[in-house]
């Protein structure tokens, strides 16, 4: 066969075949920019399950927690930046929303949305006008705080049952002082530790939710006699607290608690998995602070732990869109919430691990607004970093809890809207 006719007829069969063949799919590559480096393997797995579904290429990139707000900010400042942030929640927000970084986005493009409850989704919004009733993320997770108890510790020292008030979890962390016993694992190295704590506690003094409400109303103040009363019970907690608390920093705290030096751990839900890892027979709960007197309410602070958003910039706005709604499916929320032991925020996702499905059900039942983060964490002087500084200043035998609280008061009168309409009459 003449060369020419051969070249016609390879080209005919190969036309004839293309059919046959499967399609090439050319999806967009999307970055994705994240301060979870303990869950670096978890994204890229469903970067590639994403990725075999539409063909859009997920790059996950983790940066450390203490660089990441810093790292992220110069690169949207400079007009670059991921196309998907993992962003904070409340004022970590904000602050980029209201800068113009993120996408503003609706339910009618993300339907989660409108099934998420109001506490949630004020994690998500805007904070200075016109940005205040605009949502631009989508909340990927819930957290609260609680007292982690080692039972086995206990029961070594004929403790059986859990303290039914304040008081009676105070005697015996005194009892077990006395027998040489770390009661508490926490120590004041991290003052962010320290606000944790006082939201564990707080509430049981100051009344919880209804507190919140009054005080984010002006019907209330700092300087009322119930918060300055929280924050002596917080601080009367460093008696407790190992020899050298001044070293221990959560990190310490976590192993002190997982490895059996100590009775009880005051932290988040985001450390349960971490304490197993340490030490997989450990047997323990977690519950909330008990209440100051019988029958009084019990609360457990909770709030958003962040957001997934949409860079405003973006030059892959519809793939990245795409991408966030599906991080907002039950399918993916079960998954997250099933391999992280993690409570998720998508609706209708519960966790099938029974220690956080009772923590799931009881923040549902006695969750109140971790108040300094979700009300005060807005502008400078910032309410969750004067808390915590103060109450590692009054554990360091500097100060009184009625200067903290008038500190707070006068220090957020500077920007909180409802503060200033107060001091303008």
């Amino acid at each position: 066969m003449p060369l020419h006719r051969l070249m016609r007829w390879t080209l005919m069969c190969l036309l004839g075949a293309a059919p046959l063949l499967p399609p090439v799919v050319h999806g967009a590559e999307l970055s994705f920019w994240s301060w979870r480096v303990e869950d670096k393997a978890f994204y890229e797995q469903v970067a590639q399950q994403y990725k075999a579904k539409t063909g859009d290429d997920v790059r996950f990139t983790a940066h450390e927690n203490s660089d990441y707000p810093t790292v992220l900010s110069a690169a949207l400042a400079a007009g670059n930046g991921p196309d998907i942030i993992h962003a904070r929640a409340y004022g970590g927000l904000s602050s980029l929303a209201d800068a113009g970084h993120l996408l503003p986005l609706t339910p009618a493009q993300i339907p989660a949305l409108a099934r998420m409850s109001d506490g949630l989704l004020a994690g998500a919004a805007g904070y200075k006008p016109p940005h205040d009733k605009v949502l631009y993320g989508v909340p990927f997770a819930t957290q609260s705080l609680g007292i982690y108890v080692n039972k086995t510790l206990l029961a070594a020292h004929g403790i059986t049952t859990l303290p039914r008030t304040w008081g009676e979890f105070k005697a015996i962390c005194q009892q077990l002082k006395a027998k040489g016993v770390n009661a508490l694992a926490n120590g004041i190295k991290d003052a962010p530790v320290l606000e944790q704590m006082f939201g564990v506690v707080g509430p049981g003094f100051y009344g919880g939710t209804p507190f919140f409400k009054d005080v984010m109303a002006v019907r209330k103040h700092f300087t009322a006699p119930e918060f300055v009363r929280a924050i002596e019970e917080v601080v009367s907690l460093r008696a407790f607290m190992p020899p050298n608390a001044p070293t221990i920093a959560e990190n310490e705290a976590r192993a002190l608690f997982a490895m059996g030096e100590a009775a009880f751990f005051m932290s988040g839900t985001w450390n349960i998995e971490t304490i197993k890892a340490l030490n997989a027979n450990i047997v323990f709960d977690f519950v909330a602070a008990p209440p100051v007197r019988p029958g009084a309410a019990t609360w457990m602070s909770t709030f958003a732990d962040g957001n997934y958003a949409v860079n405003a910039h973006s030059k892959n706005r519809d793939a990245a869109l795409r991408f966030v709604r599906y991080l907002a499916s039950k399918e993916y929320g079960q998954q997250f919430s099933d391999q992280l032991r993690q409570m998720s925020a998508v609706p209708g996702v519960f966790p099938s691990d029974p220690l956080l499905a009772q923590i799931s059900r009881a923040s549902q039942q006695q969750g109140t607004p971790f108040i300094m983060l979700v009300g005060f964490r807005y502008q400078d002087p910032n309410g969750s970093v004067m808390l915590r500084d103060g109450l590692q200043r009054l554990m360091q035998g500097q100060g009184t809890a009625l200067a903290l609280a008038n500190a707070l008061q006068s220090g957020l009168s500077a920007w909180h809207p409802p503060f200033q309409k107060e001091s303008i009459r």
